[in-house]
């Protein structure tokens, strides 16, 4: 199992930056290789991957989900992978975003990519990639307030909007 951990500071309110990550859909604007991501319900989730001309598809379930604070996530097909990403409120209505993927390389090329770090780099880009989106906007392009433990869901205080 490969693991990379990183973080980076973005200049908006943590309400903001976790409601714009929970928009699943937007994936492909900021990271590099997603093609498509559906939103089958409100914790299933169905990726188009296209890495290195490698395409893939796999469905994802989110494990648990905390507003402002916290989404995980596992696979539940294809590509072995799984992660978080966390919402740490920062001074002056900044927020630190840190992503924790665990993923299984396939293959040869793979394998040699993650032991030079070029997952990490990947990752990296992305949050670069999220940072820009979000500042440029400045508000999220929609919200989804529920609580998901255990990869079951609670939306009684949450509204998709």
């Amino acid at each position: 199992m490969a693991t990379v951990n990183k973080s980076i500071d973005v200049d908006v309110p943590v309400s903001v930056a976790y409601n714009q990550w929970t928009q699943f859909e937007s994936f492909p604007q900021f990271m590099n290789g997603v093609e498509a991501v559906e939103q089958i319900d409100d914790t299933a989730l169905h990726f188009s991957t296209n890495v290195g001309g490698v395409k893939r598809e796999y469905n994802a379930q989110i494990i648990e989900q905390v507003p402002d604070a916290l989404v995980s996530w596992a696979s539940v097909d294809g590509p072995r992978n799984s992660g978080s990403v966390s919402f740490v409120p920062l001074e002056d209505a900044r927020t630190r975003v840190t992503v924790a993927i665990d993923w299984e390389p396939e293959g040869l090329a793979e394998k040699a990519g993650s032991a030079l770090g070029v997952d990490e780099l990947r990752v990296g880009a992305d949050l670069d990639k999220f940072k820009k989106f979000i500042e440029a906007q400045g508000h999220e392009s929609g919200a989804w307030r529920g609580t998901v433990s255990g990869g079951d869901v609670d939306d009684t205080g949450g509204a998709l909007l």
